[in-house]
């Protein structure tokens, strides 16, 4: 993959980057703390900070950055050390993903952080993307740190007086369920972040150490959290653990896979497994351009 990097002050410019559309990046359902400004860019906030991402031509701006935090959490971040020209090329040999990727081709998985992602998807299980966005952000601006941003930045490029990073498992398991649930809106969720806070937040369970493992062993780590079911434990996985084997099934992909692949109406589990069958060690990428086709055209709605 090859672009070039400048740093501008408090730019970094990725000059004639292939295969990154932020619109796609930020809306196809893997990442909720992203605002999208006026001026059709996408503020996010993660690891503690905030960035706007725009695209101008044929290259990428990153503003409220330097060269040290894009070598140390946007380069990951955003999955640069990935060719995702090869990935779309051996997914095209599928007609229905060819078409898949012709509407969704600037997508890259969000390397995210496994705590904020593990709430995150607890969040989203029978939940729209904007209440998810919202409840993430509130327990943000409830329990987490302030993040400066320079003044000038803030005036000239951000909408938002204020953002906020996610709180730590420490600070969220002290959190009262019912706090939770009447000021962050996470309805019936709000035992299960916290119980799931405290089981991490007390070291009883190492997210790092699933970074080790194999998918099905991660898989069956995650399941044991209040909350975390087959597709919730599948979106963490991809999303915060690099398992690209993973194939999370929520309503849009239920709908894909069996308007194209099964003909019929199918069990959850086994969408998930002929997935996996097919796309093999891309199916978390199969996935995610299956997700935004879907829901962009409406598919089985």
């Amino acid at each position: 993959m090859n672009y070039n990097i400048v740093e501008d002050g408090d730019r970094i410019i990725l000059k004639d980057i292939k295969d990154f559309e932020p619109k796609h990046i930020f809306e196809c359902g893997q990442a909720f703390r992203w605002n999208r400004e006026e001026d059709e860019s996408y503020t996010t906030i993660a690891y503690g900070r905030v960035i706007n991402v725009k695209r101008e031509n044929r290259d990428i701006i990153l503003t409220n950055t330097n060269i040290e935090d894009f070598k140390n959490i946007w380069y990951n971040y955003f999955d640069l050390g990935r060719d995702y020209g090869e990935i779309k090329s051996k997914l095209s040999k599928d007609p229905i993903l060819k078409e898949a990727i012709g509407y969704g081709e600037g997508i890259r998985i969000l390397n995210q952080e496994p705590f904020e992602t593990t709430i995150s998807f607890i969040i989203s299980a029978n939940n729209q993307i904007p209440r998810i966005k919202k409840s993430i952000d509130l327990i943000s601006q409830y329990y987490g740190e302030e993040i400066h941003i320079e003044e000038d930045i803030k005036k000239e490029i951000f909408s938002d007086d204020n953002y906020y990073g996610f709180p730590t498992a420490k600070v969220l398991a002290k959190a009262k369920p019912e706090d939770l649930k009447e000021k962050c809106r996470v309805g019936f969720r709000d035992k299960r972040i916290v119980e799931t806070s405290q089981i991490i937040g007390n070291g009883d369970l190492d997210l790092d150490k699933i970074f080790e493992l194999n998918r099905d062993e991660g898989k069956e780590i995650l399941m044991k959290l209040p909350g975390v079911g087959p597709k919730v434990s599948d979106c963490i996985l991809l999303f915060a653990f690099n398992k690209d084997e993973a194939f999370p099934v929520d309503v849009w992909v239920k709908r894909v896979m069996e308007h194209f692949y099964l003909k019929e109406d199918t069990n959850v589990k086994h969408i998930g497994e002929h997935g996996a069958r097919i796309f093999g060690s891309l199916a978390g990428f199969a996935q995610q351009y299956l997700f935004y086709y879907a829901r962009e055209l409406g598919i089985g709605k």
